[in-house]
């Protein structure tokens, strides 16, 4: 409880109101309309640094992340991904693999996705802390990220999110209910 204390403290010192993280993954949703409003350098690097503390497997870290300044590149943006709004945030995040530092388990399983989806995980529920919106994005066209963005042959890019200050307000969030998605003791 003291860390917690310390913490929400701290944090309130700098300026960042904190909030139940219950209430955080209740306030996340895909922002699909973006404000031109720049993000402040400060809030892009905190935002960075929670994917940067992800866990990962035996903390391999085997992902890398591509900051994009939207703003004169509609067109290239366009041809990663066709919606208007992907490139009207002013930033663009694309999560890549590099499988050749992630772990495998011993029957061959590769954990370099999941590590980069923990990673883009933290960074979107960060920004939503901060009064940011973001859009999980995986139907891209991947040779289309590849070639704007000059991504080397040994990493893959897997995840976009554009980053901004939200124009649109959240709907409504439909989910399954719980007894469809878990089990308890045997299936």
């Amino acid at each position: 409880m003291i860390r917690i204390w310390i913490y929400n403290n701290y944090m309130d010192c700098i300026g960042v109101k904190t909030m139940e993280f219950q209430d955080l993954i209740r306030k996340r949703y895909s922002v699909r309309s973006y404000q031109s409003k720049p993000v402040e350098e400060e809030k892009l690097n905190k935002v960075l640094d929670a994917a940067r503390l992800a866990p990962t497997a035996a903390n391999k870290q085997p992902f890398r992340l591509i900051v994009v300044e939207t703003e004169g590149k509609t067109e290239e943006m366009k041809r990663i991904y066709h919606a208007d709004w992907f490139s009207q945030a002013p930033l663009v995040i694309c999560a890549c693999t590099v499988k050749s530092e992630s772990w495998t388990r011993r029957d061959g399983c590769n954990y370099v996705e999941v590590d980069t989806t923990i990673a883009m995980d933290h960074l979107i529920l960060a920004a939503t802390e901060l009064g940011l919106g973001t859009c999980w994005i995986a139907a891209f066209d991947a040779e289309a990220a590849r070639e704007v963005l000059k991504i080397p042959e040994d990493m893959e890019p897997l995840l976009f999110t554009p980053l901004g200050y939200p124009a649109d307000k959240a709907g409504v969030k439909t989910r399954r209910k719980m007894d469809e998605l878990v089990h308890y003791e045997y299936w």
